[in-house]
């Protein structure tokens, strides 16, 4: 399936947590929590180690969130979106995205990927839509320079996904 349908379906649900956001530096999740947040989405903040996000109640995991969200974003590392993946799975989440900052191509750069081949695995074999990086800053309302990467990632192939 081509990213953009993937990540079409991703945008079409009503309600996203996040997972990953910091109140002690600004990070890329904080910038895809206010993009969401911003585009009308209803957006739930989950870290387990703070209680507000921005004014916002922040959660310690997928199963605290008062309803299940529709979809998942998360920016964090590979043994993390592994624990959220099976979350995703108890709660009932139908989409999950993990951030990459090299497109879908994690082996480029192990340090700037939250994507996990296990939960991949996971979300795929209980039905779970995933979409294994890239970033949503590349696709809702991108600025510039998420712009450029998109192209740049689209033009050398590292947005496919297998």
């Amino acid at each position: 399936m081509k990213i953009d349908t993937l990540v079409q379906e991703f945008l079409a649900q009503k309600s996203i947590a996040v997972v990953g956001v910091s109140e002690t530096r600004e990070t890329g999740c904080n910038l895809n929590y206010r993009k969401f947040k911003d585009a009308g989405y209803t957006v739930y903040a989950v870290n387990p180690k703070i209680d507000q996000f921005k004014g916002d109640p922040c959660y310690p995991d997928l199963a605290s969130i008062p309803e299940a969200p529709d979809a998942v974003f998360l920016m964090t590392s590979p043994k993390v979106a592994e624990e959220v993946a099976k979350q995703a799975v108890e709660v009932g989440v139908k989409y999950l995205w993990m951030h990459c900052m090299m497109g879908t191509k994690p082996g480029l750069a192990q340090s700037m990927t939250s994507v996990s081949p296990d939960a991949v695995a996971l979300c795929r074999e209980n039905g779970i839509t995933v979409i294994p990086g890239s970033c949503p800053a590349q696709f809702l309302d991108p600025d510039f320079g998420h712009r450029v990467m998109r192209g740049l990632w689209r033009l050398v192939g590292n947005l496919k996904v297998a």
